[in-house]
């Protein structure tokens, strides 16, 4: 599906949630009837589960906490046993190795295509997930990723921009593009994703190029820029910087917009933004490797992650934007109105989504990110500081305060 088309699909559902009042929280939604939830109790069933770390509801102690697979198990008798990856790249290559058994996994569009194409999922009976005909928009069905609608079902969507930490970085240096993650004047206070593809989009649209560019000169280009950055990268990480952002580690770094939602309350003190050049649009879905162990209690799981009620609480507690059609109407209106799980046509139109790439294109960017990684240059940043105190350099130096992590998905 080309960029503006699902642009214009996206931007459908937001106008169609926006004109919704939220429904009172004591009217929640009840569980449907739309399969056998007992089917599997007392079969001593267990389902294992492999998602993204910070990507679930889970109990935290409070009179309203909802822990999602706490629920499931409760509602039909499987057991479920959760762990949690930090990239698509992970993901893919812990399934590769034929090391492991899941059940569910929750790969991003892109991967999801790949997959497929290596056969590497198993078709879905849709007979044990009616509530994906039922309560899932149409706008995110038949898409790219999985067009004839067999091997995938939305789990979530966003975007990715620039968190920031507001005490630490100046205002005037142009937060608003991909280019202050090469300000160095924030030496050793940028973070960046330690993945290849997340991070080659960020370098080509910080280079003018599509994320999805297959021109090796561009990717070549592009790599070089990332090896300049390196100079300044405090870390490669994923979920860890949702915990060095909240607790003041770092100053800048790419980061997905539903978990930007809960950073910001914890930490008042970060920003949000979408830089301008443009950037990534992704859809994450469920799906079922190839060989699952148990296929049919993995289809029920998927049907109860799009009951209304579970789809609500989930959305309500890792921020992100969803693709389920009743949860809009009992959304908090501060959630439903935000701008940054819910952003306007201008922001979504400047947005491109990732597309599976060719394998030659592929295996290039891999070995250019490794180079990239294994380059023996020294970060001015890791300087001895009575070293720079002398050259009267101007750098970042790290606070590392005690946080508390707010959520914990595993």
């Amino acid at each position: 599906m080309k960029k503006k088309i699902l642009t214009a699909l996206l931007s459908g559902a937001l106008i169609a949630s926006s004109i919704i009042v939220p429904i009172s929280a004591d009217d929640e939604p009840e569980y449907s009837n739309s399969v056998d939830w007992d089917k599997f109790r007392g079969q001593n069933v267990t389902i294992n589960v492999y998602n993204w770390g910070e990507y679930i509801s889970v109990d935290e102690g409070e009179e309203d906490s909802y822990d999602t697979n706490k629920e499931f198990e409760k509602l039909t008798g499987i057991k479920v046993n959760y762990t949690n990856f930090a990239s698509n790249e992970e993901l893919y290559a812990k399934l590769k190795s034929g090391g492991s058994s899941y059940d569910i996994i929750i790969p991003s569009d892109y991967m999801i295509a790949r997959m497929i194409n290596e056969d590497m999922l198993e078709k879905l009976n849709f007979d044990n997930i009616p509530n994906y005909d039922a309560l899932i928009m149409d706008k995110f069905k038949g898409m790219d990723y999985d067009p004839t609608e067999e091997y995938s079902v939305p789990y979530t969507w966003g975007m990715v921009g620039i968190i920031y930490n507001t005490t630490l970085v100046d205002e005037e240096d142009d937060v608003g593009s991909w280019s202050i993650l090469w300000n160095e004047k924030y030496a050793g206070d940028i973070l960046m994703f330690s993945n290849s593809r997340d991070a080659f989009a960020i370098a080509c649209k910080y280079l003018g190029y599509s994320m999805n560019t297959t021109d090796e000169r561009e990717l070549r280009n592009a790599a070089t820029a990332l090896t300049d950055q390196k100079l300044l990268v405090q870390a490669y990480v994923m979920d860890e910087i949702f915990d060095k952002m909240t607790g003041g580690e770092a100053a800048l770094a790419p980061y997905y917009a539903g978990d930007a939602i809960t950073m910001i309350g914890d930490n008042p003190d970060l920003a949000y933004v979408v830089p301008r050049e443009g950037t990534n649009l992704f859809v994450d879905a469920m799906c079922i490797p190839k060989g699952a162990k148990n296929k049919e209690a993995a289809e029920m799981y998927i049907n109860f992650m799009c009951e209304t009620l579970a789809a609500l609480k989930n959305i309500e507690y890792i921020g992100y934007s969803t693709p389920q059609k009743e949860v809009p109407e009992y959304l908090d209106e501060e959630l439903a109105n935000s701008p940054i799980s819910y952003p306007d046509d201008e922001i979504l139109d400047n947005t491109e989504a990732f597309i599976a790439l060719p394998n030659a294109t592929t295996k290039l960017m891999d070995e250019l990110w490794t180079s990239i990684l294994t380059a023996n240059e020294t970060a001015p940043w890791t300087i001895p500081v009575f070293l720079i105190a002398c050259l009267g350099m101007s750098v970042g130096i790290n606070v590392f305060r005690a946080r508390k992590k707010k959520r914990n998905a595993g």
